[in-house]
């Protein structure tokens, strides 16, 4: 019975939440508490007919390609909390024990700052993927997936079966989790997004045992610039920070203390934090170097390209996964962070609309596209995880990325 509730769970998670970009009609009777149906919106003429088709309907019926295509998958949730709910599922499926995650980190749904930074639990050894919560509650599909992965602690969690942060309410009957908080000490005045950064950082020093090799610090007034921080962090482990325009809250300044000769980079261009704050990270011993691009769009892509020795991940080839997300949702892009930590490893990138693929992004995906001259099969290839049902990035620009990311013949036959 146990395995046939989580089999449940994980049915309902993955298919109405992830597949899912619509509600079944309501129905007079009892509910049943078995899987969702699959529910796609219908595809464009181009790839499955023109509406109201049998190519477009069967288009839709199946969830392709709204759901998946050859090179790209969607995570098709309508808010973050059932985006967190499936990618953590899609990376822990909780078949059997072995599949669980030892740990859950919760994050309050309303604090984004907190929830990229605590994507750095994703990293090895902790491997604790996001999920979101509330002051009052958490939502449906988060007390679905917990129940699902059934996390049981391990000694790289120090027993715990969770870490909740902020606000984040504490599901009744989850037991095991601990509660993070940032006290008021330790933060000033609009201080406590720094505050819970600098606590969780705090909480990853204690849980790996070691200091990290690099930090990176984050603007807090512009959360489209920060959100590829989640991304990086859960691949490599190093902790999010978060600094003012132009200065250096209490928080991060003793954070940074801790570990003085750390380097620092800061993601994001002078706009977003300006070079005097760069001064002060150097006058605490910490050598700092800025990432940055012009809009949140092209930082994400600075970021992808950048390769500092062991920092950064140097994408600038084919053969890896990608994430790609809205500018304007970085719970999105913290709820997404660990499909950069596990599958296809690869950095997060950013579209600022629902229709169209920015330019410079699609000059990236061709630089890095694969091709093979005579044999496909031992070609590289490349991967797109969709973030967001079709209101956040329309099954057009998610073809387009698919067209994008598929392996070419090069040269004549």
């Amino acid at each position: 019975m146990i395995g046939g509730l989580v089999v449940l769970a994980i049915g309902f998670i993955v298919l109405a939440v992830v597949a899912g970009s619509g509600a079944p009609e309501e129905s007079s009777g009892p509910s049943s508490p078995g899987p969702a149906p699959v529910q796609a919106a219908a595809a464009p003429a181009a790839a499955g007919g023109e509406a109201g088709s049998p190519a477009a309907q069967t288009s839709e019926q199946l969830g392709y390609p709204a759901f998946a295509t050859d090179n790209t998958t969607r995570v098709g949730g309508s808010t973050p909390a059932e985006n967190a709910a499936a990618v953590a599922l899609a990376i822990f499926p909780s078949t059997t024990s072995k599949q669980r995650p030892a740990a859950v980190a919760l994050v309050d749904e309303e604090d984004w700052p907190a929830a990229i930074a605590a994507a750095v639990l994703m990293a090895a050894p902790v491997r604790a993927p996001i999920l979101f919560s509330g002051p009052d509650g958490a939502p449906q599909a988060t007390e679905e997936a917990l129940a699902a992965l059934d996390p049981q602690g391990s000694p790289a969690t120090s027993g715990a079966r969770g870490f909740a942060f902020g606000a984040a309410a504490v599901p009744e009957g989850a037991g095991g989790i601990e509660t993070i908080r940032a006290t008021g000490a330790r933060a000033g005045e609009g201080e406590e997004p720094a505050a819970t950064a600098a606590a969780i950082a705090e909480l990853r020093d204690r849980l790996v045992g070691s200091p990290p090799q690099a930090i990176v610090l984050a603007p807090l007034a512009n959360p489209g610039f920060a959100a590829p921080a989640a991304a990086w962090a859960a691949r490599s482990g190093d902790p999010v920070l978060f600094a003012k325009k132009t200065a250096l809250p209490k928080p991060t300044v003793a954070a940074l203390e801790r570990h003085a000769k750390v380097p620092v980079y800061v993601l994001g261009p002078s706009s977003a934090i300006a070079d005097p704050v760069l001064g002060e990270v150097k006058k605490l011993g910490n050598p700092v170097r800025r990432v940055a691009g012009s809009s949140p769009v092209a930082n994400a892509l600075a970021f992808a390209r950048f390769g500092d020795g062991s920092f950064g991940w140097d994408v600038n080839d084919p053969g890896h996964g990608f994430v790609l997300a809205r500018d304007d949702s970085p719970l999105d892009a913290a709820a997404a962070a660990p499909l950069s930590a596990a599958g296809t490893w690869g950095p997060l990138l950013l579209t600022d609309s629902a229709d169209t693929l920015p330019p410079e992004v699609r000059s990236y995906f061709l630089d890095v596209k694969p091709g093979y001259t005579t044999n496909p099969t031992r070609a590289y290839y490349n991967h797109v995880w969709v973030i967001g049902d079709q209101e956040a990035i329309d099954v057009k620009q998610q073809a387009e990325v698919n067209e994008l990311a598929e392996l070419a013949k090069i040269g004549a036959e």
